[in-house]
């Protein structure tokens, strides 16, 4: 008996927008970002990583 062989269509995943976190902050350490009205602070700490906070 033969089988036929059937692949699965990949399941497509839109792309991320990707954003720099200095273009953010616009030079300085920190960003305050919204979400469903509620405030966030995107800080850059000086070790060059990023910490979000309610």
């Amino acid at each position: 008996m033969i089988r036929a062989q059937t692949k699965e269509m990949p399941q497509l995943v839109p792309a991320a927008r990707r954003v720099d976190a200095r273009a953010l902050t616009e030079g300085g350490n920190t960003a305050q970002i919204t979400l469903d009205g509620k405030v966030y602070t995107l800080r850059i700490t000086r070790a060059g990583k990023l910490i979000l906070t309610k």
